[in-house]
């Protein structure tokens, strides 16, 4: 997935903001390789909180992963140092690219791998390609941070021409809206259980086509 470059850069570029050195942003990319969780990193240091309070952060962003990684963990290996990778290396763009087709019955291992490898070696290549251009030609990086947002954009739209039953987007939307209202501080994880709970009812009333 190329857009994993040109994001990555815009990782790079606002990490360079914080003063390291430009090698610790590709590094970042290979250690922690979690896109959203390092741009909000970028913020909380920038805004000089602890490194526990960013782990904690982290921890709570990312946590909406055991969700939607539940759907997929039955097509990864059983055992093995596969499956670890698999489950470190799932990351929203990546569950975009498994779900938006069947994974059938077969083993779909060494196309995991791959793809899940080849979104991570872009995203790293992007760290390094930023960072190091903001290292060696420093220049004002007001607005990169939105990169995320467009490349989440994106995905909505491939997934939205991909379902088939699109009231459960409307659910997604509902769900959102409502627990950012009444809750912003946890709205993330409470609407993510209550689509959850819905597919969930879906699922054992006849099953969800897409």
């Amino acid at each position: 997935m190329f857009g994993y470059i040109p994001l990555g850069m815009a990782f790079g570029v606002l990490f360079q903001t914080l003063g390291y050195h430009w090698l610790f942003a590709p590094l970042a990319g290979l250690v922690i390789y979690a896109g959203s969780a390092q741009f909000m990193a970028v913020g909380l240091l920038g805004a000089g909180v602890s490194y526990a309070e960013a782990f904690v952060a982290t921890l709570v962003l990312n946590s909406r992963h055991i969700f939607y990684g539940l759907s997929v963990l039955g097509h990864y290996p059983a055992r093995g140092l596969s499956r670890w990778y698999l489950i470190f290396g799932l990351t929203d763009e990546t569950y975009s690219l498994i779900t938006a087709k069947p994974l059938g019955s077969l083993d779909r291992t060494p196309y995991l791998l791959y793809l899940t490898g080849l979104n991570q070696s872009y995203w790293v290549s992007g760290c390094a390609l930023g960072a190091s251009l903001q290292s060696f030609f420093a220049f004002d990086s007001r607005g990169f941070e939105f990169a995320l947002v467009a490349l989440f954009l994106v995905l909505l739209i491939e997934q939205i021409h991909t379902m088939r039953e699109r009231w459960l987007l409307a659910v997604a939307l509902v769900a959102s809206t409502l627990t950012y209202a009444l809750i912003p501080g946890q709205f993330l994880l409470v609407a993510i259980s209550l689509c959850l709970a819905v597919l969930i009812v879906r699922l054992r009333s006849g099953g969800v086509n897409g």
